[in-house]
């Protein structure tokens, strides 16, 4: 399976959107996990959309709900004082469609959004390097990364950010900055692609 599009994704003013890219083992949960008290800390609110490769359940079996969505309830919502849980069934998909994803957590109007996964949709996005993972950088074919977190130097192509993977405040500072820099930055980069 892959994480391609499969509607357009809409890229509204009001709406900043972050791609978390890298390829698996790289560290992007980590990353987020780090990142996310310092982004709070800075005053920002912050959604966050994770790609799953596989099947996965938020439920429990013998909860309420579980039993529920077993017996045919679609959707599932659960709801107490302090969250809410909405299981929808796709089994007819083939993958998630994050323009559907991002249009379920606009109505919270949340300062940005982080994107983790999804690497071959149209959005700005962070990618995240490792060396040791062995797999190339996509910075150098894919128009929309902004830049790269590594814990190399490596070339990057014009326009595209360089940035320490280790240096946690930097990253956050980088990331807390983009919904400043998102009515400039929310198309794919042009220069430093191969003809």
């Amino acid at each position: 399976m892959s994480d391609a599009p499969l509607s357009e994704l809409p890229l509204r003013d009001e709406l900043p959107l972050l791609g978390i890219a890298a390829w698996s083992g790289t560290g992007k949960t980590t990353l987020l996990e780090r990142l996310l008290p310092g982004l709070r800390a800075r005053g920002l609110r912050v959604a966050v959309i994770k790609h799953a490769h596989h099947a996965f359940d938020v439920d429990q079996p013998g909860k309420d709900s579980h039993r529920l969505r077993q017996a045919g309830a679609e959707p599932m919502v659960v709801a107490s004082r302090a969250r809410i849980a909405l299981m929808l069934e796709t089994p007819e998909r083939e993958e998630a469609d994050l323009a559907e994803l991002v249009e379920m957590v606009a109505p919270r109007a949340p300062d940005l959004v982080l994107v983790e996964g999804f690497k071959a949709w149209p959005l700005p996005k962070l990618e995240l390097y490792r060396d040791d993972v062995g797999k190339p950088l996509r910075a150098a074919e894919d128009p929309w990364v902004k830049a790269v977190a590594s814990d190399t130097l490596l070339p990057l192509p014009a326009g595209v950010a360089a940035l320490d993977l280790n240096d946690l405040e930097r990253l956050a500072d980088w990331v807390a900055e983009w919904p400043a820099r998102w009515p400039e930055e929310r198309h794919p980069r042009r220069e430093g692609l191969p003809a």
